[in-house]
């Protein structure tokens, strides 16, 4: 029987690409009357998290230089690269997944050069031959939607869905026992970096609040990429357990999933937190909207200034002076959430 070949499109962090794991799955699934394999397009930033999705069968890393924050030249020779890559697929169908400020049409375009038969997508714009079947946002659907079922959105739209017993929720696989370095599990994660600074609590703000829960009984563990070692320690002081640093995405994923609660901003490890089913406090700057990106299906609470004056801003560097949004939030505003959703991780363990 011959396999078909899905290429799944997705060029942003970690965070974005948990997000899209529901259509990965749908693609995954493929038809009834052929096997399915999945090819996944990341960048640099996502190629953690596109390791653990299920329905994965294959990672291509590219960066792209319409997606990309830091973006690389546009050239020949750096465009010719994807090109010939995925040539080399032999995709018959190619899904670009695509937030609500992106075009999906310069992939598209790309795609086509690399004989990709059939593209699906989402587009504002007219996409004349680029796109085989084309979503509007506000005509074909509520463009204020969650980004997991934007996405689903784009499979349904191949002819693809969830298979019976999939709930649509987020996911990750093998993940791994960390019980090394957290010990037995019901702890709280503090997790005070963010990829885009706006959307970070202040350190100090983060401190407060490991000390916080710390005095109330809480077992703290405070977690962060290789490059916020400094961070963490601060945060940390004497009264958490530093990780910084100290874990793979995997990992981080399993100390994430053995804790009672996370406290995070709008980044990577929320949509983890959401994809192990582990409660989130979460610390959400309304520079983008948390219709779209609050943690998914998972118990949360949302703090924050939602009607700042920054809402809506996509700024990466907080505009406004003392970045109200989130520093008018302090620990004791925190800690009860924390122990109401602890609570709720309890109960569900029962």
């Amino acid at each position: 029987m011959t396999t078909t070949r899905v290429l799944v499109v997705r060029p942003d962090s970690d965070g974005d690409v948990l997000l899209a794991g529901p259509a990965v799955r749908a693609a995954a699934a493929g038809w009834p009357d052929r096997p399915t394999r999945v090819t996944l397009l990341v960048g640099p930033a996502g190629r953690q998290a596109a390791e653990l999705l299920p329905g994965v069968d294959r990672v291509i890393e590219w960066r792209c230089p319409w997606i990309d924050p830091e973006p690389p030249p546009t050239t020949r020779e750096h465009t010719d690269w994807l090109v010939e890559r995925v040539a080399a697929e032999h995709a018959s169908l190619a899904l670009v997944l695509t937030s609500f400020h992106q075009s999906a049409l310069p992939t598209a375009l790309l795609l086509r050069r690399a004989g990709v038969p059939r593209i699906v997508a989402i587009s504002t714009d007219y996409a004349g031959s680029l796109l085989d079947v084309r979503l509007r946002p506000g005509v074909d659907f509520d463009d204020d939607l969650p980004e997991p079922e934007r996405a689903l959105l784009v499979a349904a739209a191949a002819g693809l869905a969830l298979p019976a017993g999939d709930d649509g929720r987020l996911a990750v696989r093998d993940v791994p026992d960390v019980r090394d370095l957290v010990g037995p599990g019901g702890h709280v994660v503090v997790h005070p970096g963010a990829s885009v600074p706006a959307r970070a609590w202040s350190p100090h703000r983060c401190a407060q609040l490991v000390s916080e829960l710390a005095r109330r009984g809480h077992r703290v563990v405070v977690t962060g990429g290789p490059a916020e070692r400094d961070l963490t320690a601060r945060v940390a002081g004497g009264d958490g357990i530093d990780l910084g640093g100290r874990t793979s995405f995997a990992q981080l994923a399993g100390v994430l999933a053995t804790a009672s609660a996370v406290v995070v901003g709008n980044t990577g490890p929320a949509h983890l937190a959401a994809a192990v089913g582990t409660p989130v406090v979460s610390l959400f700057a309304p520079v983008v909207p948390a219709s779209r990106w609050a943690p998914y299906r998972v118990p949360h609470e949302l703090l924050g200034e939602q009607d700042a004056p920054c809402r809506d801003s996509r700024a990466r560097v907080c505009p406004v002076p003392g970045h109200p949004c989130l520093d008018s939030v302090t620990a004791r505003d925190v800690v009860p959430a924390v122990e109401r959703l602890a609570e709720v991780s309890v109960c569900a363990s029962r």
